[in-house]
């Protein structure tokens, strides 16, 4: 079976076709730029072979629908489609960031299933109604084909109340559900997966700490396979220091602001979330640009760049303690999978917890899962490429077979 996977952002949509029968990659994509005056659509066949082929076009794009509609011609073209039709496309796989405690595993999208969604558009504003988006524009597109709605949230819902209860009024619980949720989920549950096999163990016997390292930052406990405790909270705001978010944070510096500024509660909500984080802090949000300004003796953006290890070494030291054993420390997404500079850093002074790097072994590039621990280290570095389309289409098949 092909599934096509959709990831619907508020302006943009990522796609994927994936055949199931082997997890081969047809083509994937990212149409860019919806509702503005000029649109552009990336479209690769084949992406990451030695038979790649990039289409880019730009036209406008007045809404989802009409991107997609694109994408469908492109996907399903005479002379350079993958497939021959549209029907060839057996399911859809939606990422959907927040399912709440309703919805804790993947399922079929029905209309209670989008009510759910769209009942959380108040906590995740940029990201549920996009997605929902998403939805609605495969269920235009291709009617009669199963939709299955993969959460971000879902694999965080193995957490005990100790770990997503807030110490605010339990009212506050009870009537709105103020809770820790947990995000980039798709990725921890793959890279979970991915690291048991690696080590030879079942998933359920495996203890880890994963690290989702990219523009926004993650981390989860896993205990078992299943999720103990995660960094980010009710919204994917709280936890490490992010490009722009600013993560963990003493709450009174909110009404400090608005009394001191004069700042709204919207304006603080900004600042917090695109404002901060490294780019708060040096003015740069692409670790890569931090680093080549740290050769050069930039003093801000070495500060940011200690500031974002040190958090996660304190999350490593937490989440070591409230699990007891740990098999592997994980790293994946973009820094994690590609900043050795930053592995070795957070590595660094770990060895009473049994963490050691190998510098060379850190040094080397893969798009393999790799240990590069040092023989004597007890506990496993693994950096693990992670692959949330390939988790959305396993999961959206899961639920088809039932």
């Amino acid at each position: 079976m092909n599934v096509l996977v959709i990831n619907a952002g508020s302006s943009s949509c990522k796609y994927q076709l994936i055949n199931m029968e082997n997890e081969v990659v047809l083509c994937a994509g990212l149409v860019e730029r919806i509702g503005e005056d000029m649109g552009k659509l990336a479209h690769k066949i084949a992406p990451d072979t030695d038979k790649e082929e990039k289409i880019v076009l730009e036209q406008p794009f007045a809404n989802h629908v009409e991107g997609m509609k694109k994408v469908v011609e492109l996907i399903t073209d005479a002379d350079k489609g993958v497939v021959k039709d549209k029907s060839e496309i057996g399911a859809i796989g939606h990422r959907v960031v927040m399912g709440g405690e309703e919805i804790t595993k993947s399922v079929k999208v029905d209309a209670k299933v989008k009510e759910i969604i769209d009942g959380y558009k108040a906590l995740c504003p940029l990201h549920n109604p996009a997605n929902l988006a998403g939805i609605e524009v495969a269920e235009e597109l291709f009617p009669g084909t199963p939709s299955v709605a993969v959460f971000d949230t879902e694999f965080h819902q193995t957490m005990p109340s100790r770990a997503y209860m807030y110490p605010l009024p339990l009212n506050l619980y009870e009537d709105l559900k103020v809770r820790r949720y947990g995000f980039h989920g798709t990725s921890h549950r793959y890279v979970t997966k991915k690291a048991a096999e690696f080590l030879g163990k079942p998933v359920d016997e495996v203890n880890l700490v994963t690290c989702h390292l990219g523009n926004g930052c993650s981390m989860a406990a896993v205990k078992n396979g299943k999720c103990i405790d995660t960094t980010m909270g009710i919204t994917p705001l709280e936890g490490l220091m992010m490009g722009t978010r600013c993560g963990d944070i003493d709450p009174a510096i909110v009404p400090f602001l608005v009394e001191a500024k004069g700042m709204t509660a919207a304006e603080v909500d900004t600042l917090m979330n695109k404002q901060s984080g490294l780019k708060g802090i040096c003015g740069m949000n692409d670790m890569r640009d931090i680093h080549a300004a740290v050769e050069k003796g930039d003093e801000k953006a070495k500060m940011a760049l200690d500031m974002f290890v040190y958090r996660i070494k304190k999350y490593i030291g937490s989440f070591y303690a409230a699990l007891g054993r740990v098999d592997a420390v994980i790293f994946t997404a973009g820094i994690g999978e590609n900043d050795d500079i930053v592995r070795a850093e957070v590595c660094s002074e770990m060895e009473v917890l049994g963490i050691t790097i190998d510098l060379e072994k850190n040094a080397v590039r893969s798009g393999e899962p790799r240990n590069i621990a040092k023989a004597e280290g007890s506990v496993a570095v693994l950096v693990v490429p992670t692959n949330e389309e390939l988790e959305i289409a396993q999961a959206t098949m899961e639920v088809l077979k039932g």
